[in-house]
Protein backbone atom coordinates (compact mmCIF):
# COMPACT_ATOMS: atom_id res chain seq x y z
CA UNK A 1 0.00 0.00 0.00
CA UNK A 2 3.00 2.29 0.73
CA UNK A 3 4.34 1.79 -2.84
CA UNK A 4 1.12 3.05 -4.19
CA UNK A 5 0.53 5.42 -1.97
CA UNK A 6 3.91 7.31 -3.07
CA UNK A 7 2.82 6.22 -6.93
CA UNK A 8 -0.11 8.46 -6.60
CA UNK A 9 1.29 11.81 -4.52
CA UNK A 10 4.21 11.41 -7.49
CA UNK A 11 1.30 11.81 -9.72
CA UNK A 12 -0.66 14.26 -8.01
CA UNK A 13 2.23 16.34 -8.15
CA UNK A 14 2.93 15.83 -11.73
CA UNK A 15 -0.15 17.24 -12.61
CA UNK A 16 -0.54 19.59 -9.99
CA UNK A 17 2.54 21.47 -11.49
CA UNK A 18 1.26 21.02 -14.77
CA UNK A 19 -2.38 22.94 -14.31
CA UNK A 20 -0.13 25.52 -12.23
CA UNK A 21 2.04 26.39 -15.27
CA UNK A 22 -0.62 26.54 -17.67
CA UNK A 23 -1.48 30.16 -16.16
CA UNK A 24 2.45 31.11 -17.03
CA UNK A 25 2.30 29.99 -20.91
CA UNK A 26 0.76 32.64 -22.88
CA UNK A 27 3.31 32.33 -26.42
CA UNK A 28 5.34 29.64 -27.95
CA UNK A 29 8.47 31.33 -26.63
CA UNK A 30 6.68 30.23 -23.31
CA UNK A 31 5.79 26.81 -24.16
CA UNK A 32 9.22 26.02 -25.43
CA UNK A 33 11.74 27.95 -23.75
CA UNK A 34 10.40 29.25 -20.52
CA UNK A 35 10.58 32.83 -22.10
CA UNK A 36 14.44 32.22 -21.78
CA UNK A 37 14.54 32.88 -17.62
CA UNK A 38 15.17 29.79 -16.47
CA UNK A 39 17.24 30.73 -12.96
CA UNK A 40 20.78 28.10 -12.26
CA UNK A 41 18.70 25.78 -9.62
CA UNK A 42 15.85 24.84 -12.23
CA UNK A 43 18.27 24.67 -15.27
CA UNK A 44 21.00 22.35 -13.81
CA UNK A 45 18.38 19.77 -12.70
CA UNK A 46 16.51 20.13 -15.51
CA UNK A 47 19.90 19.03 -17.58
CA UNK A 48 20.80 16.64 -15.35
CA UNK A 49 17.29 15.14 -15.02
CA UNK A 50 16.87 14.89 -18.91
CA UNK A 51 20.60 13.11 -18.97
CA UNK A 52 19.40 10.17 -16.39
CA UNK A 53 16.76 8.11 -16.81
CA UNK A 54 15.52 4.76 -16.53
CA UNK A 55 18.16 4.03 -19.59
CA UNK A 56 20.74 4.78 -17.12
CA UNK A 57 19.06 3.52 -13.86
CA UNK A 58 17.89 0.05 -15.71
CA UNK A 59 19.57 -0.65 -18.63
CA UNK A 60 23.11 1.08 -18.37
CA UNK A 61 23.98 0.69 -14.78
CA UNK A 62 23.25 -3.15 -14.91
CA UNK A 63 24.34 -4.57 -18.15
CA UNK A 64 27.48 -2.49 -17.59
CA UNK A 65 27.91 -3.35 -13.93
CA UNK A 66 27.80 -6.86 -15.05
CA UNK A 67 29.92 -6.78 -17.89
CA UNK A 68 32.93 -4.23 -16.05
CA UNK A 69 32.53 -4.60 -12.47
CA UNK A 70 33.59 -1.96 -10.32
CA UNK A 71 35.14 0.34 -13.35
CA UNK A 72 31.80 0.77 -14.81
CA UNK A 73 31.61 3.34 -12.38
CA UNK A 74 34.03 5.47 -14.85
CA UNK A 75 30.98 5.66 -17.16
CA UNK A 76 29.40 8.24 -14.63
CA UNK A 77 32.75 9.69 -13.84
CA UNK A 78 32.99 10.69 -17.54
CA UNK A 79 29.30 11.59 -17.64
CA UNK A 80 30.08 13.98 -14.87
CA UNK A 81 32.96 15.72 -16.24
CA UNK A 82 32.71 15.33 -19.75
CA UNK A 83 28.91 15.21 -20.28
CA UNK A 84 28.45 18.08 -17.72
CA UNK A 85 30.99 20.09 -16.42
CA UNK A 86 32.71 20.33 -19.92
CA UNK A 87 29.60 20.60 -21.74
CA UNK A 88 28.32 23.48 -19.69
CA UNK A 89 32.29 24.77 -19.85
CA UNK A 90 32.39 24.67 -23.33
CA UNK A 91 28.92 25.31 -24.81
CA UNK A 92 26.46 27.04 -22.39
CA UNK A 93 27.51 30.68 -22.74
CA UNK A 94 28.58 30.34 -26.06
CA UNK A 95 25.32 28.50 -26.90
CA UNK A 96 23.01 30.96 -25.01
CA UNK A 97 24.28 34.28 -26.85
CA UNK A 98 24.57 32.87 -30.22
CA UNK A 99 21.04 31.85 -30.07
CA UNK A 100 19.19 34.75 -28.21
CA UNK A 101 21.00 37.48 -30.84
CA UNK A 102 20.13 34.78 -33.90
CA UNK A 103 16.59 34.04 -32.19
CA UNK A 104 17.28 30.97 -32.57
CA UNK A 105 14.76 28.65 -30.77
CA UNK A 106 16.08 25.27 -31.74
CA UNK A 107 18.83 23.34 -33.48
CA UNK A 108 17.37 23.25 -36.65
CA UNK A 109 16.87 27.01 -37.02
CA UNK A 110 20.27 27.49 -35.70
CA UNK A 111 21.92 25.72 -38.27
CA UNK A 112 20.01 27.06 -40.90
CA UNK A 113 21.12 31.04 -39.61
CA UNK A 114 24.64 29.68 -38.59
CA UNK A 115 25.18 27.81 -42.22
CA UNK A 116 22.84 29.98 -44.16
CA UNK A 117 20.79 26.28 -45.42
CA UNK A 118 17.04 25.72 -45.45
CA UNK A 119 17.57 22.60 -46.50
CA UNK A 120 20.16 21.45 -43.18
CA UNK A 121 17.06 22.96 -41.29
CA UNK A 122 14.65 20.43 -42.86
CA UNK A 123 17.41 17.56 -42.71
CA UNK A 124 17.81 18.38 -39.04
CA UNK A 125 13.98 18.73 -37.87
CA UNK A 126 13.23 15.01 -39.79
CA UNK A 127 16.30 13.39 -38.06
CA UNK A 128 15.35 14.61 -34.40
CA UNK A 129 11.38 13.75 -35.12
CA UNK A 130 12.41 10.55 -36.63
CA UNK A 131 15.36 9.21 -34.57
CA UNK A 132 14.35 10.45 -30.89
CA UNK A 133 11.80 8.25 -31.33
CA UNK A 134 14.05 5.26 -30.28
CA UNK A 135 15.38 6.92 -27.43
CA UNK A 136 12.44 7.56 -26.12
CA UNK A 137 11.09 3.53 -26.32
CA UNK A 138 14.09 2.63 -24.46
CA UNK A 139 13.20 5.22 -21.37
CA UNK A 140 10.04 3.50 -21.68
CA UNK A 141 10.95 0.37 -21.58
CA UNK A 142 13.17 0.69 -18.92
CA UNK A 143 10.47 1.77 -16.24
CA UNK A 144 8.09 -0.72 -17.24
CA UNK A 145 10.41 -3.69 -16.54
CA UNK A 146 10.67 -2.18 -13.04
CA UNK A 147 6.93 -1.54 -12.60
CA UNK A 148 6.35 -4.78 -13.92
CA UNK A 149 8.74 -6.52 -11.11
CA UNK A 150 7.43 -4.60 -8.61
CA UNK A 151 3.41 -3.90 -8.96
CA UNK A 152 2.68 -7.26 -11.11
CA UNK A 153 1.52 -5.13 -13.85
CA UNK A 154 1.89 -6.04 -17.36
CA UNK A 155 4.61 -4.17 -19.21
CA UNK A 156 2.64 -2.76 -21.80
CA UNK A 157 0.12 -1.40 -19.15
CA UNK A 158 3.07 0.07 -17.42
CA UNK A 159 4.45 2.11 -20.73
CA UNK A 160 0.70 3.38 -21.52
CA UNK A 161 0.84 4.93 -18.31
CA UNK A 162 3.28 6.41 -18.47
CA UNK A 163 2.72 7.85 -21.70
CA UNK A 164 -0.67 9.23 -20.59
CA UNK A 165 0.96 10.68 -17.68
CA UNK A 166 3.98 12.64 -19.75
CA UNK A 167 1.52 13.75 -22.06
CA UNK A 168 -0.78 15.68 -19.50
CA UNK A 169 1.50 17.44 -17.54
CA UNK A 170 3.77 18.11 -21.07
CA UNK A 171 0.49 19.18 -22.77
CA UNK A 172 -0.59 21.70 -19.97
CA UNK A 173 2.54 23.66 -19.12
CA UNK A 174 5.15 23.13 -21.83
CA UNK A 175 8.98 23.81 -20.82
CA UNK A 176 7.70 25.62 -17.54
CA UNK A 177 5.76 22.44 -16.26
CA UNK A 178 8.90 20.47 -16.88
CA UNK A 179 11.96 22.22 -15.33
CA UNK A 180 9.72 22.90 -12.24
CA UNK A 181 9.20 19.20 -12.65
CA UNK A 182 12.77 18.25 -13.55
CA UNK A 183 13.96 20.66 -9.77
CA UNK A 184 11.26 18.42 -7.63
CA UNK A 185 12.43 15.60 -9.75
CA UNK A 186 16.31 15.76 -9.19
CA UNK A 187 15.71 15.93 -5.34
CA UNK A 188 13.72 12.78 -5.50
CA UNK A 189 16.44 11.45 -7.49
CA UNK A 190 19.79 12.25 -5.03
CA UNK A 191 17.28 10.83 -2.23
CA UNK A 192 16.52 7.91 -4.06
CA UNK A 193 20.42 7.20 -4.84
CA UNK A 194 21.83 7.36 -1.89
CA UNK A 195 18.65 5.41 0.20
CA UNK A 196 19.62 2.82 -2.65
CA UNK A 197 23.06 2.50 -2.50
CA UNK A 198 23.16 2.04 1.04
CA UNK A 199 20.72 -0.90 1.25
CA UNK A 200 22.67 -2.27 -1.71
CA UNK A 201 26.42 -2.09 -0.48
CA UNK A 202 24.85 -3.03 2.83
CA UNK A 203 22.97 -5.87 2.62
CA UNK A 204 24.38 -9.15 3.57
CA UNK A 205 24.60 -10.01 0.01
CA UNK A 206 27.47 -7.93 -0.17
CA UNK A 207 28.30 -7.24 3.11
CA UNK A 208 29.85 -3.85 2.90
CA UNK A 209 32.11 -2.50 0.28
CA UNK A 210 35.19 -4.36 0.90
CA UNK A 211 33.52 -7.77 1.39
CA UNK A 212 31.87 -6.91 -1.72
CA UNK A 213 35.00 -6.38 -3.52
CA UNK A 214 36.07 -9.34 -2.30
CA UNK A 215 33.45 -11.44 -3.42
CA UNK A 216 33.36 -10.21 -6.58
CA UNK A 217 37.02 -11.36 -7.06
CA UNK A 218 36.09 -14.55 -6.57
CA UNK A 219 33.49 -15.37 -8.76
CA UNK A 220 34.68 -17.76 -11.09
CA UNK A 221 36.23 -16.89 -14.87
CA UNK A 222 35.04 -12.57 -14.57
CA UNK A 223 36.33 -12.39 -10.66
CA UNK A 224 39.89 -10.64 -11.65
CA UNK A 225 38.46 -8.08 -14.26
CA UNK A 226 35.19 -7.35 -11.97
CA UNK A 227 37.41 -5.70 -8.94
CA UNK A 228 40.35 -3.87 -11.75
CA UNK A 229 39.81 -0.57 -11.53
CA UNK A 230 40.09 -0.31 -15.92
CA UNK A 231 38.17 -2.92 -17.06
CA UNK A 232 39.86 -5.88 -19.45
CA UNK A 233 37.39 -4.81 -22.09
CA UNK A 234 39.34 -0.97 -22.38
CA UNK A 235 37.98 -0.14 -25.82
CA UNK A 236 34.61 -1.40 -24.76
CA UNK A 237 34.52 0.76 -21.68
CA UNK A 238 35.79 3.72 -23.59
CA UNK A 239 33.13 3.80 -26.09
CA UNK A 240 30.65 3.88 -23.98
CA UNK A 241 32.13 6.85 -21.80
CA UNK A 242 32.42 8.75 -24.87
CA UNK A 243 28.87 7.60 -26.22
CA UNK A 244 26.79 8.83 -23.03
CA UNK A 245 29.33 11.77 -22.28
CA UNK A 246 30.21 13.50 -25.37
CA UNK A 247 27.06 12.36 -26.98
CA UNK A 248 24.82 14.73 -24.75
CA UNK A 249 27.28 17.59 -26.80
CA UNK A 250 24.98 17.02 -30.09
CA UNK A 251 21.60 16.27 -28.30
CA UNK A 252 19.37 18.88 -29.10
CA UNK A 253 16.91 18.03 -25.83
CA UNK A 254 20.35 18.64 -23.91
CA UNK A 255 21.66 21.76 -25.72
CA UNK A 256 18.08 23.24 -25.61
CA UNK A 257 18.65 23.88 -21.74
CA UNK A 258 21.47 26.18 -23.01
CA UNK A 259 18.97 28.26 -25.10
CA UNK A 260 16.27 28.59 -21.87
CA UNK A 261 18.69 29.71 -19.10
CA UNK A 262 18.81 33.30 -17.96
CA UNK A 263 22.16 34.92 -18.19
CA UNK A 264 25.93 34.20 -17.63
CA UNK A 265 25.60 34.08 -13.57
CA UNK A 266 23.44 31.50 -13.69
CA UNK A 267 25.27 29.28 -15.84
CA UNK A 268 28.21 30.02 -13.29
CA UNK A 269 26.32 28.23 -10.30
CA UNK A 270 24.03 25.58 -12.91
CA UNK A 271 27.64 24.46 -14.35
CA UNK A 272 28.67 23.43 -10.32
CA UNK A 273 24.99 22.10 -9.54
CA UNK A 274 25.02 20.03 -12.87
CA UNK A 275 27.93 18.51 -12.30
CA UNK A 276 27.48 17.75 -9.15
CA UNK A 277 24.41 16.32 -9.50
CA UNK A 278 25.81 14.17 -12.44
CA UNK A 279 28.62 12.69 -9.61
CA UNK A 280 25.96 11.18 -7.49
CA UNK A 281 23.34 10.40 -9.89
CA UNK A 282 25.59 8.54 -12.48
CA UNK A 283 28.65 7.33 -10.57
CA UNK A 284 25.80 6.07 -7.81
CA UNK A 285 24.09 4.41 -10.55
CA UNK A 286 27.25 2.59 -12.17
CA UNK A 287 28.28 1.36 -8.60
CA UNK A 288 25.13 0.16 -7.46
CA UNK A 289 24.87 -1.93 -10.43
CA UNK A 290 28.70 -3.47 -10.40
CA UNK A 291 27.17 -5.46 -7.72
CA UNK A 292 23.96 -7.12 -9.86
CA UNK A 293 25.90 -10.65 -9.85
CA UNK A 294 26.59 -11.15 -6.35
CA UNK A 295 22.42 -10.81 -5.90
CA UNK A 296 21.40 -12.91 -8.99
CA UNK A 297 24.15 -15.81 -8.04
CA UNK A 298 26.01 -14.80 -10.93
CA UNK A 299 23.26 -15.79 -13.73
CA UNK A 300 21.51 -13.31 -16.22
CA UNK A 301 17.78 -12.91 -15.57
CA UNK A 302 15.17 -14.31 -17.83
CA UNK A 303 12.13 -12.87 -19.47
CA UNK A 304 10.26 -14.50 -21.70
CA UNK A 305 12.69 -17.51 -21.10
CA UNK A 306 15.95 -15.88 -22.47
CA UNK A 307 18.34 -13.91 -20.65
CA UNK A 308 17.75 -10.49 -20.67
CA UNK A 309 20.56 -7.77 -19.10
CA UNK A 310 17.51 -5.17 -18.48
CA UNK A 311 15.88 -7.41 -15.95
CA UNK A 312 19.14 -7.07 -13.62
CA UNK A 313 18.43 -3.82 -12.12
CA UNK A 314 14.83 -4.35 -11.17
CA UNK A 315 15.83 -8.12 -9.61
CA UNK A 316 18.53 -7.10 -7.49
CA UNK A 317 16.57 -4.16 -6.13
CA UNK A 318 13.76 -6.08 -5.43
CA UNK A 319 15.66 -8.60 -3.45
CA UNK A 320 18.01 -5.50 -1.95
CA UNK A 321 15.66 -3.31 -0.84
CA UNK A 322 12.70 -3.12 1.94
CA UNK A 323 9.22 -2.81 0.75
CA UNK A 324 8.85 0.95 1.87
CA UNK A 325 12.50 1.99 -0.01
CA UNK A 326 11.03 0.51 -3.17
CA UNK A 327 8.79 3.01 -2.91
CA UNK A 328 11.00 5.48 -3.32
CA UNK A 329 13.19 3.92 -5.57
CA UNK A 330 9.87 3.62 -8.13
CA UNK A 331 9.81 7.31 -7.55
CA UNK A 332 13.26 7.49 -8.35
CA UNK A 333 13.29 5.74 -11.52
CA UNK A 334 10.29 7.60 -13.11
CA UNK A 335 11.11 11.00 -11.90
CA UNK A 336 14.20 9.88 -14.04
CA UNK A 337 12.73 8.82 -17.08
CA UNK A 338 9.73 11.73 -16.91
CA UNK A 339 11.88 14.40 -17.37
CA UNK A 340 13.76 12.85 -20.16
CA UNK A 341 10.95 11.77 -21.64
CA UNK A 342 9.08 15.26 -21.46
CA UNK A 343 12.04 17.07 -22.86
CA UNK A 344 12.20 14.50 -25.96
CA UNK A 345 8.95 15.05 -26.58
CA UNK A 346 8.99 18.62 -26.71
CA UNK A 347 12.56 18.82 -28.72
CA UNK A 348 10.46 16.58 -31.31
CA UNK A 349 7.34 18.02 -31.37
CA UNK A 350 8.96 21.59 -31.93
CA UNK A 351 11.33 20.11 -34.77
CA UNK A 352 8.12 19.57 -36.92
CA UNK A 353 6.03 22.47 -35.85
CA UNK A 354 8.47 25.46 -35.50
CA UNK A 355 10.71 23.89 -38.43
CA UNK A 356 9.44 22.51 -40.87
CA UNK A 357 5.34 23.71 -40.68
CA UNK A 358 5.73 27.31 -39.47
CA UNK A 359 9.56 27.89 -40.18
CA UNK A 360 9.25 26.44 -44.30
CA UNK A 361 5.40 25.97 -45.61
CA UNK A 362 3.35 28.35 -43.45
CA UNK A 363 5.73 31.12 -41.96
CA UNK A 364 2.44 33.36 -41.45
CA UNK A 365 0.88 30.74 -39.47
CA UNK A 366 -0.56 32.55 -36.31
CA UNK A 367 0.58 30.99 -33.12
CA UNK A 368 -2.34 30.09 -31.25
CA UNK A 369 -2.42 27.12 -34.58
CA UNK A 370 1.59 26.45 -34.11
CA UNK A 371 0.59 26.26 -30.05
CA UNK A 372 -1.98 23.54 -31.02
CA UNK A 373 0.27 21.92 -33.78
CA UNK A 374 3.16 21.34 -30.92
CA UNK A 375 0.59 19.85 -28.50
CA UNK A 376 -0.80 17.70 -31.36
CA UNK A 377 2.80 16.74 -32.43
CA UNK A 378 3.72 15.77 -28.50
CA UNK A 379 0.79 13.36 -28.36
CA UNK A 380 1.68 12.21 -32.15
CA UNK A 381 5.30 11.76 -30.52
CA UNK A 382 4.45 10.11 -27.32
CA UNK A 383 2.32 7.46 -29.26
CA UNK A 384 4.89 6.69 -32.13
CA UNK A 385 7.45 5.52 -29.09
CA UNK A 386 5.05 3.56 -27.56
CA UNK A 387 4.77 1.57 -30.85
CA UNK A 388 8.49 1.09 -30.79
CA UNK A 389 9.06 0.29 -27.12
CA UNK A 390 6.21 -2.52 -27.53
CA UNK A 391 8.63 -4.27 -29.91
CA UNK A 392 11.29 -6.35 -28.50
CA UNK A 393 15.24 -4.57 -28.16
CA UNK A 394 17.49 -4.20 -25.80
CA UNK A 395 17.37 -0.69 -23.85
CA UNK A 396 21.03 -0.32 -24.56
CA UNK A 397 20.81 -1.13 -28.26
CA UNK A 398 18.02 1.34 -28.81
CA UNK A 399 19.55 4.30 -26.85
CA UNK A 400 22.73 3.73 -28.60
CA UNK A 401 21.35 4.00 -31.49
CA UNK A 402 19.38 6.45 -31.19
CA UNK A 403 22.35 8.62 -29.41
CA UNK A 404 25.07 7.76 -32.14
CA UNK A 405 22.81 8.94 -35.19
CA UNK A 406 21.60 12.12 -34.09
CA UNK A 407 24.83 13.00 -31.76
CA UNK A 408 26.75 11.43 -34.67
CA UNK A 409 24.96 13.96 -37.50
CA UNK A 410 24.93 17.19 -35.27
CA UNK A 411 27.78 17.12 -32.60
CA UNK A 412 30.61 18.42 -34.97
CA UNK A 413 28.27 20.78 -37.46
CA UNK A 414 27.17 22.13 -33.80
CA UNK A 415 30.31 22.61 -31.80
CA UNK A 416 32.54 23.96 -34.82
CA UNK A 417 29.87 26.33 -35.63
CA UNK A 418 29.89 28.23 -32.53
CA UNK A 419 33.34 28.75 -32.44
CA UNK A 420 35.42 28.66 -35.85
CA UNK A 421 34.49 31.11 -38.42
CA UNK A 422 36.17 29.16 -40.63
CA UNK A 423 33.40 25.93 -40.77
CA UNK A 424 32.34 26.39 -44.30
CA UNK A 425 28.63 25.06 -45.40
CA UNK A 426 30.18 22.18 -47.17
CA UNK A 427 32.01 21.33 -44.15
CA UNK A 428 29.23 21.67 -42.11
CA UNK A 429 26.74 19.02 -44.60
CA UNK A 430 29.94 17.00 -44.72
CA UNK A 431 29.69 16.49 -40.78
CA UNK A 432 26.61 15.80 -40.76
CA UNK A 433 26.06 13.39 -43.35
CA UNK A 434 29.26 11.76 -42.60
CA UNK A 435 28.07 10.93 -38.93
CA UNK A 436 24.70 10.05 -39.95
CA UNK A 437 25.33 7.46 -42.68
CA UNK A 438 28.37 5.90 -40.14
CA UNK A 439 25.83 5.24 -37.43
CA UNK A 440 22.92 3.94 -40.23
CA UNK A 441 25.15 2.02 -42.07
CA UNK A 442 26.75 0.40 -39.93
CA UNK A 443 23.87 -0.34 -38.06
CA UNK A 444 22.19 -2.13 -40.99
CA UNK A 445 25.74 -3.74 -41.82
CA UNK A 446 25.50 -5.65 -38.26
CA UNK A 447 22.09 -5.99 -37.96
CA UNK A 448 21.40 -3.51 -34.31
CA UNK A 449 24.01 -5.58 -33.35
CA UNK A 450 24.11 -4.46 -29.25
CA UNK A 451 27.32 -5.31 -28.44
CA UNK A 452 28.24 -3.27 -31.06
CA UNK A 453 26.13 -0.11 -30.82
CA UNK A 454 28.07 2.00 -28.43
CA UNK A 455 30.84 1.55 -30.65
CA UNK A 456 29.42 2.91 -33.19
CA UNK A 457 27.67 5.43 -31.66
CA UNK A 458 31.34 7.14 -30.39
CA UNK A 459 32.64 6.04 -33.56
CA UNK A 460 30.40 8.00 -35.63
CA UNK A 461 30.47 11.47 -33.83
CA UNK A 462 34.77 11.09 -34.07
CA UNK A 463 34.07 10.69 -37.99
CA UNK A 464 31.71 14.00 -38.12
CA UNK A 465 34.58 15.45 -36.03
CA UNK A 466 36.85 14.75 -38.29
CA UNK A 467 34.80 15.59 -41.58
CA UNK A 468 33.95 19.34 -40.82
CA UNK A 469 37.47 20.67 -40.95
CA UNK A 470 39.18 18.74 -43.52
CA UNK A 471 35.96 19.44 -45.80
CA UNK A 472 36.09 23.09 -44.36
CA UNK A 473 39.53 23.76 -45.56
CA UNK A 474 39.24 23.01 -49.47
CA UNK A 475 35.48 24.22 -50.10
CA UNK A 476 34.32 27.94 -50.70
CA UNK A 477 34.00 30.27 -47.59
CA UNK A 478 30.54 31.10 -46.37
CA UNK A 479 30.22 35.35 -47.32
CA UNK A 480 32.82 37.41 -45.23
CA UNK A 481 29.59 39.51 -44.22
CA UNK A 482 27.65 36.29 -43.11
CA UNK A 483 30.05 35.32 -41.25
CA UNK A 484 30.57 38.62 -39.46
CA UNK A 485 27.12 38.93 -38.93
CA UNK A 486 26.56 36.10 -37.10
CA UNK A 487 30.42 36.29 -35.23
CA UNK A 488 29.54 40.12 -33.88
CA UNK A 489 26.26 38.99 -32.06
CA UNK A 490 28.44 37.32 -29.56
CA UNK A 491 31.36 40.07 -29.76
CA UNK A 492 28.95 42.86 -29.02
CA UNK A 493 26.82 40.71 -26.43
CA UNK A 494 29.86 39.84 -24.34
CA UNK A 495 31.08 43.63 -24.77
CA UNK A 496 27.89 44.80 -23.63
CA UNK A 497 27.95 42.24 -20.54
CA UNK A 498 31.30 43.36 -19.18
Amino acid sequence: MLKYAFLLLFVALMVGVGLYSKKKVTTVQDFFLGGRQMGPWISAFAYGTTYFSAVIFIGYAGKSGWSFGISATWIGIGNALLGSLLAWLVLAKRTRKMTHELNASTMPEFFEKRYGSKAMKIATALIIFVFLVPYSASVYQGLSYLFEKVFGIPFIYCMLSIAVLTGVYLLLGGYVATAINDFVQGIIMLIGLALMLFFVVSHPMVGGLGEGIRKLSEIPGDGENLVKIFSGQPLDLLSLIILTSMGTWGLPQMVHKFYAIKNDDAIKKATIVSTVFAVIIAGGAYFAGAFGRLFLDNTVPLYNGKPNYDMIMPNMLDIALPDALMGIIIILVLSASMSTLSSLVLVSSSAISLDLVQGVLFPKMKKEKVMLLMRVLCVVFIAFSFIVAITPNAILTLMSFSWGTVAGAFLAPFLYGLYWKGTTKAGAWAGFIAGFACSIGSTIYFGMNAALAPKIGAVSMIVSLIAVPVVSFVTSKLPQRHVDKVFDTIRSSTEAAS
